[in-house]
């Protein structure tokens, strides 16, 4: 982990009060792996105080135009990676406050923190978003079919209306199968994340066992709910929780969740150093509520 001043290459909102935000910062685009993420900060600023946690949401090396949201991926070493992408839903001061920031200005962050993604062994990985959470799963599936190149992975994003999907091309354009439910039924199958994969379980476009793994992100209640349904199949599931924090590391414990221990009870666990990346079944989800 280091601190960086990163500069802000692009900055543009991509969907419904939801931006994508491209840093200059070779340091931490070079070391993120799967789920981790940043630690975010205006400079100068007195209010918002704190910095905020985002999911790398993907990196790139030397790009012919690092303005371009759908570049030709560059063909770079760990070592020549340079930009790394963040992508924000408006939903507080610091999210408002960032949507005023220009190309060329610069944030603050440290990172990358938390302990990432395992990649799963299976024949097919299923990536479950709902809400904001596509942020934490375009790297594990790309890093998963460069892994298995036999594999397939589906991405399952859930949304309330069609207008919340904002770059869904970056899932196809990895070689990825793209799955979309709305509850307004605007697009794609009508109803939450879960009678999406209902739907998919019952045209046998999902394997039960261990062929199949998922990974999730996205709200509480979704993320128990997809836990769940996974347990019912006997499929392995990870999941990333979007906890709120203050500092990061570990000192201020402001992001604890509840996890189950081997004796059936729970304590709690720090989200930024012992997650974000959680078993499903590991998480006592009755406590979160």
């Amino acid at each position: 982990m280091g601190v960086e001043a990163a500069t802000i290459v692009a900055h543009e909102p991509i969907a419904e009060a939801t931006w994508r935000l491209r840093l200059d910062c070779p340091s931490l685009a070079a070391n993120a792996r799967p789920g981790q993420f940043a630690m975010v900060r205006i400079p100068d600023r007195q209010d918002p105080l704190l910095a905020r946690p985002l999911a790398v949401y993907d990196t790139f090396g030397a790009l012919a135009d690092p303005t371009c949201w759908l570049p030709a991926r560059a063909a770079a070493t760990a070592k020549a990676l340079r930009y790394a992408d963040f992508v924000y839903a408006v939903a507080g001061k610091f999210t408002t406050a960032a949507t005023r920031l220009k190309p060329g200005e610069q944030l603050t962050l440290w990172g990358p923190l938390g302990n990432g993604f395992t990649l799963p062994k299976a024949e097919h990985l299923l990536l479950v978003a709902g809400g904001i959470g596509q942020t934490a799963l375009l790297m594990l599936g790309r890093a998963w079919l460069a892994a298995n190149p036999a594999g397939r992975v589906s991405f399952c994003w859930g949304a309330r209306e069609a207008g919340l999907f904002g770059h869904v091309e970056d899932f196809r354009n990895a070689g990825m199968a793209v799955e979309l439910a709305t509850l307004d039924g605007t697009v794609g199958t009508r109803g939450s994340v879960i009678d999406l994969l209902d739907s998919l379980a019952g045209q046998n476009k999902i394997a039960g066992g261990s062929r199949t793994a998922i990974a999730c992100c996205g709200p509480e209640g979704m993320m128990a709910a997809v836990s769940n349904w996974a347990a019912n199949r006997g499929i392995d599931c990870q999941v990333s929780l979007e906890t709120p924090m203050a500092c990061g590391i570990g000192i201020c414990f402001s992001c604890v969740a509840p996890v189950r221990d081997r004796e059936g009870g729970w304590d709690y666990r720090r989200t930024c150093v012992e997650g974000p990346i959680f078993d499903g079944q590991s998480i006592a989800w009755e406590a979160t509520v």
